[in-house]
């Protein structure tokens, strides 16, 4: 099998994220938080390095979304009725993306701080 020209690899990875943005709800909240964090980066003029951690660590929850998403969607094609071995997986996922927006949480509290209350 062929690969796909690189320009087409690039455009179904962005089609992803388009059905991402549009049909998920979770991954549209955090989205939101994300331009707020782009917003507050602008406002404060943080530096270079925690802007940096900031976006690193939105783009943290909002991969760990994608990835969660996924494995939600693979485990309701391979079993659509109700499977509490299927449901411990997805409440793993989902654990994962709870985990990533709490040390993202510690990390905007860390950076946010010093431009706040310093």
């Amino acid at each position: 099998m062929q690969k796909p020209p690189i320009h087409k690899s690039f455009l179904h990875a962005f089609r992803g994220v388009l059905m991402m943005i549009k049909t998920e709800r979770n991954f549209q909240i955090e989205l939101l938080a994300f331009f707020a964090n782009l917003f507050l980066i602008l406002y404060f003029r943080l530096n270079s390095t925690d802007a940096a951690l900031i976006i690193i660590a939105s783009f943290a929850v909002l991969s760990a979304e994608i990835f969660n998403t996924a494995i939600e969607k693979i485990c309701d094609i391979i079993q659509p009725n109700f499977d509490k071995r299927i449901g411990f997986i997805k409440d793993i996922a989902a654990g994962a993306v709870v985990l990533t927006a709490i040390a993202a949480v510690i990390v905007g509290v860390l950076v946010y701080w010093k431009y706040i209350f310093g």
